[in-house]
């Protein structure tokens, strides 16, 4: 195994340039609705609570994810505050590690020139790109994923060849961990099913069990994930049912999660957010290209292979899918445009190279240039001068819960939200997320997921109550009209209710029971 001083060097600066690369534009654009808004709303509230155990979205326990990426986005956002790049930082970090694992296990397995290649491809794909620049958990498992396959193969590789094995493995089952922690099963069962796939072509299958046979790597693996799951179900008794059962299998088989898709769904998103490098596959071989020398480099080929079509089929079965499920395979198929790159005429040569990676880093950064001059969600609705959210004021929200509020407000507790929570939502949104969480904490929920008939009371209180929801909110509550408007645009309103001021049972016009409409922003 390649142990030199150089060589670690250089895995060393090759991980600083891109964490660079990624970090540079993280901060400068708003949250975006809902999914950025929802995961960091849940990293900030960790943080503000102080509970580092049980994820919580609104003050409820929020079990769709593990909490991976809220740990290290609360983590972020303590030390430098509540700011964009903080919140996007466990996306920069699972993007570097694919990066990172890639050029160091095409470094030791090829050779230096196709190692930085390939990591180059990756890091100037502006799918890869994009997706570091996301605060969800997609990009986040995709590194997990891609470190854990990576280091296993390398491990096996180093097994058959009589070479130290066990440190390589060691960190497959870390980063296994990792993965089990960032978005559940996937994190473990996809590296499975591609070394599985692999081993199988390369006839490999008795050096895979006998590493799985390896009981340390296990220890390991269970020491840093399940200690986190065993404490939920002790906590939670449904806790099993509903993140292993409904989050994993039935959100699999279902197409009421997320947007339904045909099969073939993912060929040409990857085409078309990877170029202009997907292009580089149509490329013709060079005659003159060195041939392939030895089992390890064809074995490699077929690694990159497999883990590209087994990912890709995988996600390509259930009729729901997202755009960011697929980026685990963005690190095999930057190797596999690298490679066809460097074995082809016209763009072989260094300067071919170079102008396509600055096409694609231009690409890239057109990509963020094109999310910062959108028109700014309505959750960046600022409070005018001189209003400020004082410490023992209450915030509703009225028929929607928007969850960029507390992160640009700064919000430390738990908002009240107005609906009609009585009918079980149906819909894969705001409702149903907080309707599952209220499962788990009955108490809160019954103080935080509001109906109608309880207005009089909060609003009657001697407090101040800020009132956020869509701009058209008066035509499904008309005793708006008694509060005050302090800000609105094209999405959101606040309302300003001084309930100290107007005690009595019809406070601000509203009646017994004031009507309930679904006013959608």
């Amino acid at each position: 195994m390649r142990a030199d001083t150089p060589g670690q060097a250089r895995v060393f600066w090759v991980g600083v340039v891109l964490v660079a690369w990624l970090l540079a534009t993280s901060g400068a654009r708003s949250l975006m609705a809902p999914d950025e808004g929802r995961y960091v709303g849940v990293a900030l509230a960790m943080l503000h609570s102080g509970d580092w155990l049980v994820p919580r979205l609104d003050g409820l326990p929020f079990f769709h994810k593990p909490p991976l990426f809220y740990w290290i986005g609360a983590a972020a956002m303590g030390v430098a505050g509540p700011v964009e790049w903080a919140a996007r930082l466990p996306s920069v970090l699972g993007a570097s590690a694919a990066g990172i694992a890639l050029f160091a296990f095409l470094r030791r397995w090829t050779d230096d020139r196709l190692a930085l290649w390939s990591t180059v491809v990756l890091a100037t794909m502006p799918y890869f790109f994009l997706g570091a620049q996301f605060a969800n958990l997609d990009m986040l498992v995709a590194g997990c994923i891609s470190a854990t396959v990576l280091l296993a193969a390398w491990a096996v590789l180093a097994h058959d060849e009589a070479q130290p094995w066990r440190g390589a493995l060691a960190g497959a089952h870390a980063c296994a961990a990792a993965g089990l922690l960032a978005k559940g099963l996937i994190g473990l069962l996809l590296p499975f099913l591609v070394l599985l796939a692999w081993c199988a072509w390369t006839r490999r299958l008795g050096t895979l069990w006998r590493l799985c046979r390896w009981l340390p790597g296990w220890v390991l693996l269970l020491a840093l994930a399940a200690p986190w799951f065993v404490a939920m179900q002790r906590a939670y008794p449904d806790f099993f049912d509903y993140f292993v059962i409904t989050q994993h299998f039935r959100r699999f088989a279902s197409s009421g999660f997320n947007n339904e898709q045909p099969f073939w769904f993912y060929l040409p998103v990857l085409a078309a957010l990877t170029l202009p490098w997907s292009i580089g596959l149509l490329l013709p071989r060079h005659r003159n290209a060195a041939p392939d020398i030895g089992t390890t480099t064809r074995d490699i080929d077929r690694l990159m292979g497999v883990w590209l079509v087994v990912i890709v089929v995988f996600f390509s079965l259930p009729r729901s899918k997202l755009v960011g499920y697929v980026l685990p395979v963005l690190a095999p198929l930057a190797f596999l445009v690298a490679r066809r790159i460097l074995a082809s005429g016209p763009m072989r040569e260094g300067r071919g190279l170079k102008v396509a990676a600055a096409a694609a880093m231009a690409l890239c950064l057109a990509g963020v240039g094109t999310l910062v001059a959108m028109p700014p969600p309505g959750a960046r609705l600022h409070l005018p001068a001189g209003q400020r959210i004082g410490p023992g004021d209450q915030v509703l929200m009225l028929d929607s819960y928007v969850y960029e509020i507390p992160f640009y407000w700064q919000l430390r507790a738990p908002v009240m939200v107005l609906g009609d929570w009585k009918q079980q939502p149906e819909r894969d949104d705001w409702r149903k997320e907080l309707a599952d969480a209220a499962r788990f904490d009955k108490a809160r929920a019954s103080r935080l997921l509001v109906d109608a008939s309880q207005l009089p009371a909060i609003l009657c209180a001697p407090r101040t109550t800020w009132l956020v929801g869509p701009n058209n909110s008066q035509l499904a509550h008309p005793w708006l009209a008694g509060t005050k408007l302090v800000a609105v645009n094209d999405r959101l309103a606040v309302w300003r209710h001084d309930g100290a001021t107007r005690r009595g049972p019809h406070c601000a016009g509203i009646p017994d029971a004031a009507p309930n409409a679904d006013a959608q922003p």
